[in-house]
């Protein structure tokens, strides 16, 4: 690439970018890696051909700079196979983005989106241990990794809005309606979201003064084409902006995180939600 701005250059920047294959963790891949970074693209269920038809949705291949990891990131030993992989390869990593998690979507069946008193307690720990446990995980590798090689870091966790403010239950209160079995946007994610922030603030603290820099990055509602409308009806009537978002307007929030444009921010939360918590 040519011309580019000093200020948010990641060429040849060792990013790691968990979930990768997600619709928003593909987005980070791809930005990523057009700005001539070199990603480690990690997923529990991760193939080639499922990547390759991925990326190719978006536009882009695989190639030298892009390297595909089966990674549980709740389990350490995934974790460092991976980290011995990528620096043998390519040294130790520059860029974590914690994108990796589960939520539970308006299609999920009763028995795991009912009223809060019922809300199995398996459920409440895998979520938590994914999305909470597994950052915590990825963050504690990683960051031993970028230590030990004395070089700077960005660390970006992928909160959520409801991470920051209580689901709107009303926005899913048609599901009775229409088919007498109540919607509730489970106690799970936004629990577990929520940790995020503290986590981020604590490691930014903890490792400030290695220049291992740590911040969340808050993403809102982002449209797909698997929801129905009455959902999306209602989401958006309750967004400042009057839409969801396109699952790449993130991608310039991520690129300043990772680059040197953000060099004296940590511990922070850049929240890019459309202005659902300015409510």
């Amino acid at each position: 690439m040519t011309g580019k701005d000093p200020l948010f250059d990641v060429t040849d920047k060792i990013c790691i970018v968990t979930g990768g294959l997600g619709q928003l963790g593909a987005q980070y891949v791809k930005a990523l890696h057009e700005r001539d970074a070199k990603v480690a693209v990690w997923g529990r269920h991760m193939s080639r051909e499922r990547a390759e038809k991925k990326f190719a949705e978006l536009g882009f291949t695989l190639d030298e700079n892009i390297r595909l990891y089966q990674v549980d990131i709740s389990k350490k030993d995934d974790l460092n196979q991976a980290l011995d992989d990528i620096e043998a390869v390519w040294g130790a990593p520059d860029v974590l983005v914690n994108n990796a998690g589960i939520d539970t979507q308006p299609s999920a069946p009763p028995e795991v989106s009912g009223p809060f008193e019922n809300f199995p307690e398996e459920v409440f720990r895998e979520v938590v241990e994914v999305n909470l446990v597994g950052t915590f995980l990825a963050c504690q590798a990683v960051g031993a990794r970028i230590k030990k090689a004395g070089k700077p870091g960005s660390i970006i966790n992928i909160g959520s809005i409801y991470g920051m403010v209580s689901p709107i239950q009303d926005i899913y209160a048609y599901k009775k309606e229409l088919t007498g079995v109540p919607f509730i946007k489970p106690v799970a994610y936004s629990a577990a979201k929520s940790g995020i922030y503290n986590l981020t603030r604590y490691l930014a603290t903890y490792w400030g003064k290695d220049n291992i820099r740590v911040n969340t990055l808050t993403p809102a509602g982002v449209w797909r084409d698997t929801q129905d409308e009455i959902f999306q009806g209602n989401f958006c009537a309750r967004m400042p902006m009057g839409r969801m978002s396109r699952e790449d307007e993130y991608n310039g929030s991520l690129i300043f995180l990772a680059s040197s444009a953000s060099s004296f921010m940590t511990g922070a939360n850049l929240v890019v939600d459309g202005g659902w918590t300015a409510w």
